[in-house]
């Protein structure tokens, strides 16, 4: 996948579409799930960030922005999740990043910066507070307890995408796929994911053939299925037996930072 047919080679995948700008919800539609970036702030200073929110619904395959485009929102999804994809010239896509209900996207805005340097692919659908980027920087600026979260949860995107480089490098891919296919579950709070081979390649960097592979050899072992496009996680212990040491280490860095 190149960059300059990133959304057509996935979408003859069966897997990237892109959609149009998220739909609006009303406060009562989102689900009680809710976003743990969020809850983990002081009552006051969560009920003023939510009162500066929107209720939007993310739609499967959207890309909420592109690389260089301008940073114009943050999202907390309190559903789903979103992948971060590096985009090379000449080169295939790699997802080097993942944010579900326990984060926030767009940690740019928060340093200062006007544009967006990951393309923003949502993986799985559902809710999601958004928020302008002028009113999430008066926020930041009213709000000492979100500043200092927010430079926690820097720390820990930047150990996650550390973790990525480190792992494509040294890890093969069953060990890869089953640390993806858990950091999904953890940001979407699911079991299973519509998806097809093609689009964890994508995701991984690697051919098709060695999802296939890798994929075959996690289902005979009982730990997933997979038919017709939807992945199921059956067993997560045996899943997390097999992972890489990349998400255990992933988890610990979020809890060292967050709690």
């Amino acid at each position: 996948m190149r960059t300059d047919g990133t959304a057509r080679e996935a979408e003859s995948a069966g897997a990237l579409r892109v959609s149009a700008a998220p739909a609006s919800l009303t406060g009562a539609d989102l689900p009680e799930v809710r976003n743990q970036f969020i809850d983990r702030l002081p009552r006051r200073d969560r009920d003023r960030l939510l009162g500066a929110c929107e209720p939007v619904h993310l739609e499967l395959s959207e890309v909420l922005s592109t690389r260089g485009s301008p940073a114009r929102h943050v999202h907390f999804p309190t559903e789903g999740f979103v992948s971060l994809v590096a985009e090379l010239e000449h080169h295939p896509s790699l997802e080097v990043g993942m944010v579900g209900r326990e984060g926030m996207l767009g940690v740019g805005i928060a340093l200062g910066m006007t544009t967006v340097p990951l393309r923003a692919l949502v993986q799985g659908p559902g809710a999601c507070w958004r928020m302008g980027a002028a009113s999430f920087r008066r926020e930041l600026a009213a709000s000492a307890a979100l500043r200092r979260q927010m430079d926690r949860y820097a720390y820990v995107l930047m150990a996650q995408m550390a973790a990525s480089a480190a792992c494509l490098r040294f890890h093969l891919i069953g060990p890869r796929l089953a640390r993806w296919l858990l950091m999904s579950q953890d940001c979407a709070s699911a079991n299973s994911f519509r998806l097809t081979h093609e689009f964890l390649a994508c995701m991984l960097g690697v051919r098709r053939v060695g999802i296939t592979v890798a994929a075959g050899q996690l289902q005979r072992r009982g730990l997933i299925t997979y038919h017709r496009g939807l992945l199921s996680v059956l067993d997560r212990t045996g899943l997390e037996a097999v992972a890489c040491s990349c998400y255990a280490a992933g988890r610990s860095a979020y809890r060292e930072a967050l709690g």
